[in-house]
């Protein structure tokens, strides 16, 4: 019998943005806040967090973020 294999939780788009916001910061370019105003990023979790913000932003297939920080925006 073969095995049940699940839905991808995270597109390829959301990927390239992750991989995209990691190398932003192995090279000091990635910064943290609203338009980039912040600091350097120098945490991995922090640059992953980022490159998946930005994946949501573009409309990519990123699951909704977890714990009491979201969001949400109503369109006026």
């Amino acid at each position: 019998m073969q095995a049940k294999r699940g839905k991808r939780k995270y597109g390829t788009a959301a990927s390239k943005r992750v991989e995209s916001a990691m190398r932003r910061r192995k090279r000091g370019t990635l910064r943290s806040g609203k338009g980039g105003k912040g600091g350097r990023v120098k945490s991995r979790k922090q640059a992953i967090a980022i490159g998946l913000s930005e994946a949501r932003k573009k409309g990519a297939k990123v699951p909704p973020p977890k714990g009491g920080r979201a969001r949400t925006r109503r369109n006026k």
